[in-house]
């Protein structure tokens, strides 16, 4: 052959045998696995089988387990079979493990029992990069995104889906029920065999009738939901496509410099209004600041959250969530109400004042309530208000978000920034995960997977950043 270039005969006997180092290049970034794992202290971070038993089949080192599965998320290779196969002839991991090949069920089982200690590495190399400067000067995005379970949408149950469900079953048995009656009266006209067939379908459909009102009434005590492959995953509402989706609400914090992600929590509540006070604070301890700016979208919109993240000593940028429909409809909405904090009173659009009239406790909150007693004589009436009296509420730490609000309006591009920066990692994670996302099931599992994940895009966006052989460098001293 040719002009072509030739590999080398497979029965050839090598004199003196390459070594297997000499297959992994210097910076091939399977040596930043190895060097992270190497110092790591993983009896302080709480993983099991660090002491060997003194009777029995020795056990693999928890070290060697825990480069398998940085490698693999590293790599897209999530499942614990598919890295069984990996170590037998991947060259990078037979050099990572030192031809140690552990089958599927010693590696999943380490991922299974050391979920919480497997979460901490992951803090570990946020500590890490810190260390290194590769987060900005405490400015985060945080945002929430939908990811699917192992649970399908049709064993998922709420109240609604299954009364939905009992009444399309009911009207497929009358249907059913109907051809019987038919069949009854015009024998002729009905094979026997469908007769028979007709009554099959009855009975499944009974059956099935049967599972959902159990279901139904095992609901109330499942928060109103209830999952049969994932007891933990919820049904989630999805704006932009229209749909649902069956899994959890991963919250992060991404830093704005490098895009790294500094802090993550997977919960399975279904909105992102009570975790921006939360995912802040984890944020700022990640960064090791006392202070800390956090840029969300509209769905983390909480006064209460957004006064404890003040109080905190943290500032939220938070844009404002517009739930009147007055300015749809040509009216004024409480924007063109002016407030004067001397007087305590509102200047309407009119040049009139709205006085405080009373304070009422909603949800908690003490709201206050302004009015104009020129109201029902105003020429702007049509267009402030179909009611006798235009009602403006004002909640009793309002000028907290006045203050944020001013803040955002100086900075035009911070929800600009906060796109650009949180979305990225999310698409990026759910790219590597495939159509489906987590492989585990309950929320602590899922959080170990979630963790690997962020460790995994972690340690590509450091090596992405500084190169492998600094980065080796830099986790060395």
């Amino acid at each position: 052959m040719k002009r072509y270039v030739e590999g080398e005969d497979r029965s050839q006997a090598i004199l003196f045998p390459e070594r297997l180092d000499d297959y992994i290049a210097e910076d091939n970034p399977v040596r930043v696995i190895d060097v992270f794992v190497e110092e790591l202290d993983l009896a302080t971070l709480g993983f099991e089988g660090m002491e060997p038993e003194a009777t029995g089949r020795p056990a693999y080192h928890p070290s060697t387990l825990l480069k398998i599965y940085v490698y693999g998320y590293l790599n897209r290779i999530q499942s614990s079979r598919r890295l069984e196969r990996e170590a037998q002839r991947n060259v990078e991991l037979v050099w990572l493990t030192g031809k140690l090949m552990p089958d599927f069920k010693t590696i999943a089982d380490f991922r299974k029992d050391n979920g919480a200690a497997i979460r901490r590495v992951c803090a570990e190399f946020v500590v890490l990069c810190r260390r290194m400067k590769l987060f900005s000067e405490s400015v985060v995005a945080i945002d929430g995104s939908k990811f699917k379970a192992v649970n399908n949408r049709d064993r998922n149950f709420t109240d609604k889906k299954i009364k939905s469900r009992l009444e399309h079953l009911e009207k497929a048995v009358q249907h059913y029920l109907d051809d019987l009656d038919r069949a009854d009266r015009e024998p002729a006209l009905v094979p026997e065999a469908r007769v028979s067939q007709l009554k099959e379908k009855i009975a499944a459909i009974r059956s099935e009738m049967r599972k959902l009102r159990k279901i139904k009434k095992e609901l109330p005590k499942t928060e109103g939901q209830l999952s049969l492959s994932d007891p933990d995953a919820r049904s989630m509402n999805s704006a932009g496509k229209g749909t649902g989706t069956v899994g959890y609400n991963v919250q992060s914090a991404v830093d704005t410099k490098n895009h790294m992600i500094v802090a993550h929590e997977v919960t399975n509540v279904t909105h992102d209004r009570e975790s921006l006070s939360e995912m802040a604070g984890l944020a700022r301890d990640a960064l090791g600041k006392k202070s800390l700016t956090a840029i969300t979208d509209r769905g983390y919109y909480n006064g209460e959250q957004i006064r404890d993240v003040q109080l905190a000593g943290m500032t939220p940028l938070v844009p404002k969530t517009v739930t009147s429909g007055a300015r749809a409809d040509g009216r004024f909405d409480k924007r063109d109400f002016l407030y004067n904090k001397k007087r305590d009173e509102y200047r309407c659009p009119a040049g009139k004042r709205a006085i405080h009239r009373f304070s009422s406790v909603q949800k908690g909150m003490t709201i206050h309530t302004y009015w104009s007693s020129a109201c029902p004589r105003c020429p702007l009436k049509d267009r402030c208000t179909p009611s006798d009296y235009r009602r403006i509420r004002r909640w009793e730490y309002e000028e907290v978000l006045e203050e944020m609000q001013r803040r955002l309006d100086d900075m035009p591009d911070a929800l600009k920034l906060r796109r650009s920066t949180v979305e990225h990692p999310f698409g990026t994670i759910k790219a590597w995960m495939g159509a489906t996302h987590f492989l585990m099931r309950t929320l602590p599992k899922v959080s170990t997977e979630m963790a690997l994940h962020v460790l995994a895009y972690n340690i590509k966006r450091a090596i992405s950043i500084l190169g492998t052989l600094n980065l080796i460098e830099a986790i060395r001293t």
